[in-house]
């Protein structure tokens, strides 16, 4: 496997844990790691920022080495064991940590404040409207939604590591079936 898919799976993998143990430590009450409503716009235009050229350019990786879902879990299969191990196990807790996400969240979603007031959609099954909530509510809302940003860009830098190293594996395996 060559040094470029390397270090592109390296550098997925480490944004992609980073995202992931903030995420935990969201979840975690002694630490209680709260994100400020104005760190959101930043922080989100930053994990995009490199999200979409790593997650775009491992996409492509993995399309040109064109092999189906069998093939491509044989070349995880030959990744060496702790590099297997890593992402099964960024896998899992980015799993892991989407469920409790999910669960754990209420009906309320996109909350704002409007001239003193917050409000925010209630997407139960019964409503299905803006709602006015309380100022603790609202702080409530806006830590899941933080929580979320940066537990979604997390699992797909996970999923851009698996798919450039498998793709770096096929390539190598390719390469050595060639100069036999």
């Amino acid at each position: 496997m060559g040094w470029t898919f390397k270090a592109h799976g390296a550098l997925a993998y480490a944004l992609g844990l980073t995202l992931l143990a903030l995420t935990a430590l969201t979840w975690l009450p002694a630490v209680a790691l709260r994100i400020p409503p104005t760190a959101l716009t930043w922080l989100t235009a930053a994990i995009l920022a490199l999200l979409i050229p790593t997650f775009l350019s491992a996409g492509i990786r993995a399309f040109l080495a064109r092999a189906d879902r069998h093939t491509t879990w044989q070349a995880f299969r030959c990744l060496p064991a702790k590099v297997q191990l890593a992402l099964a196990l960024a896998g899992l807790a980015g799993a892991t940590l989407l469920a409790l996400t999910i669960s754990g969240g209420g009906s309320l979603q996109n909350a704002r404040e409007k001239n003193g007031h917050y409000y925010a959609f209630d997407t139960s099954p019964l409503t299905r409207h803006t709602v006015e909530i309380s100022r603790t509510q609202y702080r409530a809302v806006r830590h899941d939604e933080g929580r979320t940003w940066l537990l979604l860009p997390g699992v797909l830098y996970v999923g851009a590591a698996y798919a450039v190293l498998t793709a770096g594996e096929l390539r190598r395996a390719d390469r050595a079936s060639e100069d036999a």
